[in-house]
C-alpha cells in the first residue's frame, strides 16, 4: 500500500514539473518573438524615417554685394516759394499765363493798367523840364552878373542872390530828375513779372480785378521746383555714420521712392542740420534733386534711402539666415542632400541679402524655404517654387541636434 502511494506521488510530481517546464518554453517563445517584433518594428520606422526626404528651397552661395543704406521718410519741399503781389495798385488789365504752367524768371505774368502811371511819368518829365529851363536861364543871368560885378556894375548883394538862386534850381533839378526815375519804375511796376523760375498755382485774381501790395493772397504762387529738396530725419545713432562718409566722399547719393515703393528720383545729402532734436532724437537732413520730370511736387511724402557704401562678399538670401539658442546659423546642405547646421557670422543685411564673412564658403548650398522640418542629419529634396505652410526668413527656433 506504501508502495502504490509513493508510485501516485512521484506521477503527480512529474507530471507537475513537465506543466512547469512548458509554460517556461512558452513565456520564452512569447517574450523572444515580442522583442523580435519590437525591434525589427522600430528598425523599420528609423529606415522609413531616413528614407522620407523632407521638400526644401536650396540656393548657393555666391560672391555679390550688399549695400549699406540709411532709411527715412521725408517730404518734398520747394528750394524757394514766392506768393507773387503787384508793388502798384491798378486794375488787371491782362494776364499772361497759365495755371500751373512752368515760367522763367522775368516773364511777363500779368498787366495793370498803366495810363495813370504813364500820366504821372509826363508830369514829372514836365516838371523837370521846367526846371531845367529855370537852371539854364538863372546861369545865364549869374554870368552877366558876374561880369557887372568885375566892373563894379552891380551890388555884391544881388550877385549873392542869383548865385543862391542857381543853388536852388539845381537841388530842384536833382528832385524833378529823382520824380522822373520813380515814375518810370512806377511804370514798369505795371508789368508784374516773375522773381525766380518755377511752378506757377493757381491764380487768385482774373482780369478786371485791382490788385494792390497789400493784397495778402497775391496774383499767384511760384514754387521752385527744379531743383527740388527733399527734407527728412534720421536717428542720432545714424549720425556719425552719415558725417563719416560725408567727410571721406564729395556727395552721397540719395534715392527717392513714392508710396508704391517705386523709385521716382534720385540726388545727393546737400546739408545737415547743426544741432539734435530733444523731442525726438533726430538729426534733419536735406538732400538735392533735379527733378527734372517734374515727378516730386512740394509736401509729397517720400521713401528716403541715402547709399552709405557698398560691401563685396559671399551673399545669401536673408531668409536663409536663422537665429536660435545657438546663436546666427544656416541648414547647410551637402552632395547627398543631408542637412548639416553651419554657425555663420552675417556683417550687413539689406533688401533681402544678408553678407556672410564667416561659416560659409563659395559654392555652398543652403536652404531658404523648408526650414521648419529640418534637423541636424536630415534628408532634404530640393525642389523648385514656393513652398506652402514653412518657416520663413529668420526663424528663430532653436535646431534639433
Amino acid at each position: 500500500m506504501t508502495d502504490k502511494k509513493d508510485h501516485v506521488s512521484t506521477k503527480k510530481a512529474r507530471r507537475w514539473l513537465w506543466v512547469g517546464m512548458a509554460v517556461v518554453v512558452v513565456a520564452a517563445w512569447y517574450g523572444w518573438s515580442t522583442y523580435s517584433s519590437s525591434t525589427s518594428s522600430a528598425a523599420s520606422t528609423n529606415r522609413a524615417f531616413r528614407a522620407q526626404s523632407v521638400p526644401v528651397r536650396i540656393v548657393e552661395v555666391t560672391p555679390g554685394v550688399v549695400e549699406e543704406r540709411l532709411q527715412a521718410v521725408g517730404t518734398a519741399q520747394a528750394f524757394n516759394t514766392v506768393v507773387v503781389r503787384s508793388r502798384v495798385e491798378g486794375e488787371i488789365v491782362k494776364i499772361n499765363f497759365k495755371d500751373g504752367e512752368f515760367v522763367r524768371a522775368g516773364t511777363v505774368l500779368a498787366e495793370i493798367d498803366a495810363r495813370p502811371f504813364q500820366a504821372s511819368l509826363n508830369q514829372a518829365q514836365g516838371q523837370l523840364q521846367q526846371v531845367q529851363a529855370q537852371l539854364t536861364q538863372a546861369k545865364s543871368d549869374l554870368e552877366r552878373y558876374l561880369k557887372l560885378e568885375q566892373q563894379q556894375s552891380i551890388a555884391q548883394q544881388q550877385v549873392d542872390t542869383q548865385r543862391a538862386l542857381v543853388q536852388q534850381l539845381e537841388g530842384s533839378l536833382t528832385a524833378a530828375a529823382a520824380a522822373v526815375k520813380d515814375a518810370q519804375l512806377q511804370l514798369e511796376y505795371t508789368r508784374i513779372v516773375a522773381p525766380i523760375s518755377g511752378r506757377l498755382g493757381l491764380r487768385n485774381l482774373d482780369e478786371g480785378n485791382l490788385i494792390s501790395f497789400a493784397n495778402t493772397d497775391g496774383l499767384v504762387v511760384i514754387t521752385q521746383t527744379q531743383p527740388i529738396a527733399v527734407s527728412f530725419a534720421l536717428p542720432e545713432t545714424d549720425l556719425q555714420r552719415l558725417l563719416e562718409r560725408l567727410h571721406l566722399e564729395t556727395e552721397l547719393s540719395v534715392y527717392v521712392s513714392n508710396r508704391q515703393n517705386r523709385l521716382i528720383s534720385t540726388g545727393s545729402v546737400l546739408a545737415v542740420d547743426n544741432q539734435i532734436s530733444l523731442d525726438t532724437g533726430t538729426v534733419r537732413v536735406k538732400a538735392s534733386m533735379p527733378n527734372l520730370d517734374n515727378r516730386l511736387f512740394p509736401n509729397q511724402f517720400v521713401g528716403v534711402s541715402v547709399l552709405l557704401a557698398t560691401h563685396t562678399g559671399l551673399v545669401i538670401p536673408s531668409e536663409a539666415v536663422q537665429t536660435g539658442s545657438i546663436g546666427t546659423y544656416v541648414y547647410a546642405v551637402d552632395n547627398e542632400n543631408k542637412v548639416s547646421i553651419r554657425q555663420v557670422t552675417v556683417g550687413l543685411t539689406n533688401e533681402g541679402k544678408s553678407l556672410i564673412t564667416a561659416g560659409l564658403a563659395q559654392g555652398d548650398k543652403v536652404v531658404t524655404e523648408g526650414t521648419d522640418r529640418l534637423r541636424e542629419g536630415s534628408i532634404v529634396n530640393p525642389i523648385n517654387g514656393t513652398l506652402t505652410g514653412q518657416t520663413g526668413a529668420g526663424a528663430t527656433s532653436s535646431p534639433s541636434l
